[in-house]
């Protein structure tokens, strides 16, 4: 007696679209807890300039080193022109880059992978239409172990600059 190959390819074809399900699903849990983690933002009164000052203070105080300052508000402006963009995005913004050799050994021996959340940043920046305001912001890190020096590190220091 010969299996019938029309039953076999639809209980086939169904464990596939299973499969697949499965898959599609593990994927959008895995986007929405990425997409979850986004950014932490602290709103502090006073100047821009004032404000990026305490965050290179606080920076420098833990005995770390600013390898670099992005002017991203800059940027867009001077980009923003050559593309035909009027909107201005921020009154000032810069993003802040250190990094810990204590902090990213140990996150990078804990996972190899841990070295795309290095260097670590925080972006400070003013909006338009909302004077006296300066927004600080930092990655938010996925709740590890490893990671989860960092995360404090990077708070300590924001609360440590909006003192």
């Amino acid at each position: 007696m010969q299996p019938n190959t029309q039953t076999h390819a639809v209980h086939g074809n169904h464990r596939n679209a299973m499969g697949l399900v499965a898959v599609l699903l593990g994927l959008l849990f895995a986007l929405s807890a990425a997409a979850d983690e986004g950014a932490r933002v602290v709103a502090a009164k006073g100047k821009f300039a004032d404000v990026k000052d305490d965050v290179v203070a606080a920076i420098e105080q833990r005995g770390l080193v600013v390898s670099f300052v992005a002017h991203v508000g800059d940027m867009l402006e001077r980009t923003g022109r050559d593309l035909g963009k009027t909107k201005r995005v921020y009154d000032q913004a810069e993003v802040v880059e250190f990094c810990s050799a204590t902090a990213s050994r140990a996150m990078m021996e804990a996972d190899p992978q841990n070295l795309v959340y290095c260097p670590y940043t925080i972006a400070v920046y003013t909006l338009p239409g909302k004077p006296g305001v300066v927004y600080l912001a930092h990655r938010q890190y996925p709740r590890t172990a490893a990671l989860k020096p960092v995360a404090d590190l990077l708070q300590g220091i924001i609360a440590d600059a909006t003192k």
